[in-house]
């Protein structure tokens, strides 16, 4: 994209609008599908092993999406391209779940869709910082707008689903697929301009540096500890007698959590270490799933947990953007970037969805949560004992 001119426009929307459209209705799908599509594959008679595994796919196309899209769009400058492409072909994919194919074809149908859909985000990432330009400072209002599009697509379809079947879920988001097609075509073409070859031999450094295998570790098993959370805890609330809109309005009041601690975050390293930032907040994600097991029917309890997510992702990912900035500096930036996906959302949150899944079919949904609490004791355990401060970002 072009570095010239102002910034904050670009023909006649203001760039401003353009970049925060595509946020807006990329995390509204994520607000509408995140919290009731397990309600939606329970309703289809999947079992819970089996919704285990269709959910998991959301996270494990990550392993592979980040780098494959981000490699393509290193090598052809064309981001913005590669970004309309997987809207329109990750809508294409996800049509199929409209045939009804039962569970291997639903699982083939979620991999194809997640593949390209998982694409967009970190392509737009680089798209959004390359078109502020001189003004990056305009990029926490920018990405605002994605959590403004996630909390209104709970709520509102939330809300709906309280007088409609749940059957009617993938209807309800064919609107959210068609603003994320048209987003994608607001965003200006960038000019076609390559990345600057890296300098070599640093990369296998890093990766093997201990405080680095352990902060991939920690973010690994704190993924695993979220399974679940993503993949069983509508049903789990649902079991417990909560409507399709209190189920939202819980989930929205997480994000809004997340919003608060960001804002906060540059206090909080003033008056504390990373390492005391860290073993607090993964502390208090071992005590929010034992509260949401034990405790699910006492709704100020599941009010607290819930804003115990600003500890649980808002505080530990602020964390481990400054550890991938300082340890892998600018040169391997993308490639910490996407080690950092695929390893921890990627594999540590397929893993956990899979294991969550054995253990609400041979126990319950409380015991799923139970198991995240135990991931959380073991890396409190390995965080204590070999998390090190990140260095200054390096040259």
């Amino acid at each position: 994209m072009s570095q010239t001119g102002n910034p904050t426009t670009n023909g006649r929307i203001p760039i401003y609008w353009r970049l925060s459209n595509l946020y807006f209705w990329f995390f509204a799908l994520l607000g509408g599908l995140l919290p009731y599509w397990s309600l939606y594959l329970e309703g289809q008679g999947f079992s819970y092993l089996q919704i285990a595994t269709l959910m998991a796919t959301i996270q494990l196309t990550k392993i592979v999406a980040p780098n494959v899209w981000g490699w393509l769009g290193d090598r052809t400058g064309q981001r913005v391209k590669l970004v309309r492409y997987g809207a329109i072909i990750g809508s294409l994919f996800f049509a199929g779940v409209f045939m009804e194919p039962g569970f291997y074809g639903l699982l083939l149908v979620m991999l194809a869709f997640t593949f390209f859909w998982n694409a967009i985000l970190p392509l737009y990432e680089v798209i959004t910082l390359r078109a502020l330009g001189s003004a990056k400072e305009k990029y926490g209002k920018v990405r605002l707008w994605g959590s403004v599009g996630f909390i209104g697509a709970v709520a509102l379809v939330g809300a709906i689903l309280d007088f409609v079947p749940v059957s009617t879920l993938p209807w309800l988001l064919l609107p959210v697929f068609a603003g994320i097609a048209v987003s994608a075509f607001l965003v200006p073409a960038e000019q076609g301009e390559r990345k600057p070859p890296a300098p070599k031999g640093s990369l296998k450094a890093i990766i093997t540096h201990p405080a680095v295998i352990t902060f991939f570790l920690m973010n690994f098993l704190l993924q695993v500890s979220h399974g679940a959370y993503y993949t069983f805890f509508s049903i789990h609330l649902e079991q417990h007698g909560y409507g399709k809109l209190s189920i939202g309005l819980l989930w929205s009041l997480g994000v809004l959590a997340e919003i608060g601690l960001f804002l906060v975050m540059h206090q909080l390293t003033r008056h504390f270490t990373v390492r005391q930032i860290v073993i607090a907040a993964l502390a208090l994600t071992m005590l929010r799933w034992g509260l949401i097991a034990e405790l699910t029917d006492l709704v100020w309890v599941l009010i607290f947990a819930q804003l115990l997510h600003a500890a649980s992702y808002g505080a530990l990912h602020a964390v481990s953007v400054q550890y991938i900035q300082g340890f892998f500096g600018k040169h391997h930036h993308g490639q910490g970037q996407a080690l950092y996906s695929g390893l921890t959302f990627g594999a540590g949150g397929a893993i956990g969805a899979w294991l969550s899944g054995f253990l609400v079919e041979g126990f319950s949904t409380s015991a799923a949560f139970w198991g995240g609490a135990a991931a959380m004791a073991v890396a409190i355990v390995i965080t204590w004992r070999g998390l090190r401060p990140p260095p200054v970002e390096q040259e």
